[in-house]
């Protein structure tokens, strides 16, 4: 499980490093806050890091479930695709929100099959 722990981390430094984005842009496109519109690139960054936190909230169990009822080295592989699928849904989505679906795909997929995988797991112990 130290592998899980390890990238579930990773995960929630690359959120703080959107998060640090984000105020970047507020400053550069002189978005004032509380003001979440403004300057599109400005959006866009927020919307990235806003996804981001939506996508952790269910990514985070995921992992754990995944890790402790299927495989711990599965759950911190999966975990990395999820990490690079963010990666590249940042860098799409900056550049033309619509071209956003491959990043996102990446990163839903391995949510889904830890998700998935996890209940069954949990599902297999409890009557096994």
């Amino acid at each position: 499980m130290v592998a899980v722990h390890i990238v579930i981390a990773l995960a929630l430094i690359q959120f703080f490093a959107f998060g640090v984005l984000v105020g970047r842009a507020r400053g550069k496109y002189q978005v004032d806050a509380p003001a979440i519109t403004g300057h599109p690139v400005f959006e866009r960054y927020y919307r990235v890091h806003y996804n981001t936190m939506e996508q952790l909230l269910i990514f985070v169990p995921g992992m754990l479930l995944f890790g402790a009822y299927v495989s711990a080295t599965g759950a911190a592989i999966l975990g990395l695709v999820f990490i690079a699928g963010r990666f590249l849904y940042l860098r799409l989505y900056i550049a033309d929100p619509k071209k956003r679906g491959a990043g996102f795909g990446i990163s839903v997929l391995p949510i889904m099959i830890l998700i998935l995988g996890g209940l069954g797991g949990a599902i297999w112990s409890a009557v096994g």
